[in-house]
């Protein structure tokens, strides 16, 4: 059988086909690598490879952690937008992955607005390519550093109440995350208005609970995991903007009904006074930026991974 993260071929396409144990492992190494880290470090681990960062979506934190791993393990690296590709000339995805591979990059990290996009360039392509975000699908590598994030305050993800609040229709954030958090028997609650919370969601993973009330999802939870509201992804507006926050904006009040030691994520950007209040996103329960940070170890581990 073939898993998601198989050889160099596949590269890492998501969460739903990977074991514990290769999610485990992958953990493992991004933590060694946040323990030996030291300004300006550099290894050799992966001189003389080259890594194509090609994003047809926009991203800061994602693209750049990526180019960072590279550059710390010894890769060249390539950063290739939309906008200065062939792509915003005509050119068919196919054929520009094509001209990429006849250039013989080592390894393609792809981020496209088409649900399963990076799969289809897998299956035609002989060279690992690693996921940075699909459409409403998967996005791996935010699900692994959330889970890295979480282990930095809890020994275990085991038995955890993880809610996952705000637009989860069109959050491949979420849908990754639900995958990693059932295999380590964490209880994940999805929230959120009806129009942005389809039931069939929770039919991903065992374990899976949904409820439009945010006090109901937040009571007793031990991680706090808020969502952007994708309006990119929206054709018409399923929920009134100047509302949201009144009902689904996580407030102070909202915290005090979590466990004493609760940490608030936000897999950014940041919409502060729609997604969450300024005093919860820059309180001592706020993780948001120890996530950017690991967001670099986790990619680190998968590069290293794919190349080994």
């Amino acid at each position: 059988m073939t898993t998601a993260l198989d050889g160099l071929r596949a590269g890492l396409l998501g969460i739903e086909d990977l074991s514990r144990t290769e999610i485990e492992a992958i953990l493992r190494r991004a933590k060694e690598f946040q323990q030996q880290q030291a300004p300006g470090k550099k290894s050799d681990a992966l001189r003389g490879h080259m890594v194509v960062l090609l994003f047809f979506e926009s991203s800061t934190r994602t693209r750049t952690s990526f180019e960072i791993a590279a550059k710390r393990l010894g890769a060249d690296s390539v950063s290739i937008s939309v906008a200065a590709s062939s792509v915003s000339k005509g050119e068919s995805l196919v054929d520009t992955l094509n001209t990429l591979a006849a250039m013989r990059p080592d390894a393609i990290v792809m981020r496209h607005a088409a649900s399963g996009a990076p799969h289809f360039l897998a299956r035609h392509l002989p060279i690992p390519i690693i996921n940075a975000g699909d459409g409403t699908h998967e996005h791996p590598t935010q699900a692994l550093l959330d889970a890295m994030t979480i282990l930095d305050h809890r020994t275990s993800l085991e038995g955890l109440k993880v809610a996952i609040i705000g637009d989860i229709a069109h959050s491949r954030v979420a849908r990754s995350n639900v995958h990693l958090l059932a295999k380590f028997g964490a209880e994940v609650v999805l929230c959120g208005p009806p129009t942005l919370l389809p039931t069939e969601l929770g039919l991903l993973a065992k374990g899976v609970k949904l409820t439009y009330r945010m006090d109901e999802a937040i009571r007793d939870a031990d991680v706090i995991m808020m969502l952007r509201v994708q309006l990119e992804r929206q054709f018409e507006t399923t929920f009134p903007a100047g509302e949201y926050f009144g009902f689904y904006g996580l407030r102070q009040e909202h915290v005090a009904l979590a466990k004493p030691d609760v940490i608030v994520m936000h897999p950014g950007p940041i919409n502060r006074g729609r997604e969450l209040s300024s005093e919860v996103a820059d309180s001592q329960q706020s993780v948001i930026l120890n996530q950017v940070e690991n967001g670099v170890f986790v990619r680190m581990a998968v590069l290293e991974r794919v190349f080994s």
